[in-house]
């Protein structure tokens, strides 16, 4: 109970001197449909917050269902289509392509003829150096009738002085004679032996102008034209590029330092090429190579798979994007991530957290939201390996929720699970 002051007398209404009108002691007059238009506003505002609040407004729960599959986590990479082995052929000599007998695709065997570079200038150089080997030849047989001569001088000269019919200085210069005759048909044997060399490398030089395939298999590239001349004097060119064996090729790619941790030989290594965009082939890796590729400061290494190719789709060349599974699970029950992110509206995530800090689902039951306590496993960034929790498959996991007023409602965001 409050005491007012009794000089102090409480505020009352008037009759104002206007018929209709009303005034309070402040001076204000309200007429009588002001005061009912205040009347209706209020009950309108009341009206519309307690449909609010009351049911006007409805959720519609999008929901998915837990299923049994795959769950493989992946390393996503890009590289190239080639064939396990290519060979490069190329011209040890210079000189004008004279013969073409391989083009594009001719399949080859060890030794078969692909071209031909003009021989008659080797074919000199051999017949110069047959002549030499006869000129050698010849001045042995000239030094050896010498050699014999002059063992039998030295002979003569050697009765000779027994018997004191010579002298001794002519006894010495018949012996040095006879060996400066034996060095001359050792030199001679020695010249013959060089022009022999000399002769062998001709021949090389000339088989050289006859370029033939070291491999069976089939020409997949020819850089060289008829009449082109061949410049070999610093660097061997390449003719052709030869692969051994199509039915078998090779995808080079390139994964990044933070990835190729979880890549090693034996992972799965499916990819797609554009010319077959609906076909998935299927690679295993055969090769993590540990030298690093510096491009723009980042670090890839080179990750090698191989594939079988016996309807000979893949074309050298071709690029490849690859997924390397690092991790898979087979036939477990798995639930889109976004369940694991979604919180029912109007709930506070982090209350949630606070009273279940494990992972958790919103199942959809009778209409309402049952959350449960999972153990996940693995996660491929679309599934999540459910390991245990009341979960079996064919139930209705929530996703995410639309709210709606009336007919149509606009759609609101599922509250995010805070990590």
């Amino acid at each position: 109970m409050s005491i007012l002051p009794t000089n102090i007398q409480p505020a009352a209404a008037v009759v104002s001197p206007i018929p209709g009108k009303t005034r309070l002691r402040s001076g204000f007059l309200l007429r009588p449909a002001v005061l009912f238009g205040i009347a209706v506003a209020v009950m309108a505002l009341m009206a519309a917050l307690y449909w609010t609040l009351r049911g006007g407004s409805t959720v519609a729960y999008v929901t998915a269902p837990v299923t049994r599959g795959t769950v493989a986590r992946s390393v996503s990479a890009t590289g190239s289509v080639n064939p396990v082995l290519t060979i490069t052929v190329g011209s040890y000599v210079s000189g004008v392509i004279q013969e073409i007998d391989c083009d594009f695709n001719t399949r080859v065997k060890k030794g078969q003829l692909c071209a031909k570079i003009d021989p008659r200038p080797y074919q000199v150089v051999v017949e110069q150096d047959q002549a030499g080997v006869a000129t050698a030849k010849a001045q042995l047989q000239k030094d050896q009738a010498n050699l014999a001569y002059a063992q039998v001088s030295q002979a003569r000269y050697a009765n000779l002085l027994a018997s004191n019919a010579t002298s001794q200085d002519s006894n010495d210069m018949a012996v040095n004679a006879l060996n400066q005759a034996r060095a001359q048909v050792a030199l001679d044997q020695a010249t013959i032996a060089q022009r022999n060399a000399e002769l062998d490398a001709a021949k090389v030089n000339l088989g050289y102008t006859s370029i033939a395939s070291p491999v069976d298999g089939i020409v997949v590239s020819r850089n060289v034209t008829m009449g082109q001349t061949v410049a070999a004097s610093f660097q061997t060119p390449t003719l052709f590029l030869i692969a051994t064996d199509l039915s078998k090729m090779e995808i080079d790619t390139n994964v990044s330092e933070s990835d190729v941790g979880g890549v090693h030989v034996g992972n799965k290594a499916p990819f797609t090429v554009e010319a077959f965009a609906d076909s998935t082939f299927e690679g295993v890796v055969t090769q993590v190579r540990q030298a690093p590729q510096t491009v723009q400061n980042v670090v890839t290494y080179d990750v090698v798979a191989t594939v079988p190719n016996a309807q000979l789709l893949l074309k050298p060349g071709m690029t490849a994007t690859v997924r390397v599974i690092t991790a898979e699970r087979d036939k477990v029950l798995r639930v889109p991530d976004q369940a694991l992110r979604y919180v029912p509206g109007g709930i506070s995530p982090s209350s949630v957290q606070g009273e279940a800090p494990e992972p958790q689902i919103w199942l959809l039951h009778n209409g309402l939201p049952n959350r449960v306590a999972v153990k996940t496993g693995l996660d491929d960034d679309t599934y999540t390996e459910i390991v245990s929790g009341d979960v079996r498959e064919g139930d209705s996991v929530i996703v995410s929720e639309q709210g709606s007023t009336g007919s149509k409602g606009a759609a609101t965001a599922p509250a995010m699970r805070l990590p």
